[in-house]
C-alpha cells in the first residue's frame, strides 16, 4: 500500500537491498525455517506471532507445537468456514488476505507501482507480446500480503489453466516503502505468471517473489523453482504431455513460503473493480473486488 512517495528514510531503508546477496540470502533462510527442532521452531513460531500479531482464530491449527516447522506454520491452513464467498458465481473476489496496495487501469502499457512510480507491463510478463497484447489497456490489481497474513492463494474466479512462465530475478522486499523507492520493482523479483481463460477472459495471475525464501508453489506442479534456475521456463497446458487443471472460484492454486504479492490482471472492457477498491484497503480471501465488465455481462 503505497500512497505517498517514496521519502528520504524509504531510500535509506531499501536501496541497501541492492548491494545483498538475495538468492544466498533466501537459500539460508529457507533451510532454516524447515528446522523441525521442537524448541527451536516453537520459539520461533510463538515470537513471530507476538511481533506481528498474527490472528491464528481463523487457522485450522493454532498452537506452534501443531506445526512441523515454521514453514508449515506460515503457510497454515484456514478453518473450512473461515471466509465466504459471494453467492453470484459472475462476481470476482479477493484471491488472498492481505491489502490493496495499487488497482486501476493498465494505460500506455503502463501500471501504477506506487505513487510517483509506473513501470511497464512488457517487463512485467517477460517480454511476451502475446500476453501483453491480452491486457493492454486493461485492468490491474496489486495485493501485498504482509507477514502476519494467511498465505495461500486462491482463484478470484473459475478458470482454466493455459501457460505459466517462470521469469528469474531479484529478490527485493515487497513491504510498503520498497516499492515506493525501487524503480521497477515488481517487474524485476523473480515472479510466475499464471495465464487463465475464465469468464472474465483472459486473467494472469502473477505471484511475486520476495526476500528471503521467495520459494513458490502451486498446486499443479508443486516448487516452482527447486533448484533456483536462472533462466525463464514457460510450460504450456491442455497438451500433449501436459495436464488439464480447471479450478473453481476460490479453489487454492498456490502459496508463498514467505510473502510477497499478487498482481491481477484482465482484459480491456472485461472487469470493473468495485467504487471503493483503494490503495491501503485491507481484504480478505472471498471479499467482492470486481464485477464483470461490458463485454462479460
Amino acid at each position: 500500500m503505497s500512497t505517498r512517495p517514496a521519502s528520504l528514510l524509504d531510500q535509506l531503508k531499501s536501496w541497501p537491498l541492492l548491494l545483498l546477496p538475495h538468492q544466498l540470502l533466501s537459500r539460508l533462510v529457507r533451510s532454516v525455517t524447515r528446522w523441525q527442532v521442537s524448541g527451536f521452531k516453537n520459539s520461533l513460531i510463538r515470537l513471530f506471532v507476538r511481533h506481528f500479531k498474527v490472528n491464528m482464530d481463523d487457522a485450522e491449527a493454532q498452537q506452534a507445537e501443531d506445526y512441523s516447522d515454521f514453514n508449515h506454520f506460515f503457510t497454515r491452513a484456514l478453518k473450512t468456514a473461515a471466509r465466504t464467498f459471494p453467492a453470484d458465481p459472475r462476481l470476482i473476489v479477493s484471491p488472498v488476505d492481505g491489502c490493496v496496495s495499487q488497482a486501476g487501469d493498465i494505460s500506455a502499457g503502463r501500471l501504477i507501482q506506487a505513487k510517483g512510480r509506473d513501470y511497464s507491463l512488457a517487463a512485467l510478463l517477460g517480454g511476451d507480446s502475446g500476453q501483453e497484447a491480452l491486457f493492454r489497456n486493461g485492468k490491474f490489481a496489486t495485493l501485498y500480503l504482509s507477514p502476519r497474513d494467511y498465505h495461500r492463494i486462491h482463484m478470484p474466479c473459475p478458470g482454466t489453466l493455459l501457460e505459466t512462465t517462470y521469469i528469474p530475478g531479484r529478490l527485493f522486499s515487497v513491504a510498503p516503502h520498497t516499492t515506493r523507492a525501487i524503480p521497477g520493482l515488481f517487474a524485476r523479483n523473480e515472479r510466475l505468471v499464471c495465464l487463465f481463460e475464465t469468464p472474465a477472459g483472459p486473467m494472469a495471475l502473477i505471484m511475486v517473489g520476495a526476500i528471503f525464501v521467495s520459494c513458490m508453489e502451486t498446486v499443479w506442479s508443486g516448487v516452482v523453482n527447486p533448484r533456483m534456475a536462472m533462466s525463464a521456463q514457460n510450460t504450456v497446458f491442455n497438451q500433449s504431455g501436459t495436464p488439464t487443471v480447471v479450478l473453481r472460484r476460490g479453489e487454492e492454486m498456490g502459496r508463498f513460503n514467505m510473502g510477497s504479492t499478487v498482481i491481477l490482471l484482465y482484459g480491456a472492457d472485461m472487469i470493473e473493480w468495485v467504487g471503493d477498491l483503494h490503495s491501503g484497503q485491507p481484504l480478505l480471501l472471498g471479499q467482492i473486488i470486481a464485477h464483470p465488465g461490458i463485454l462479460s455481462k
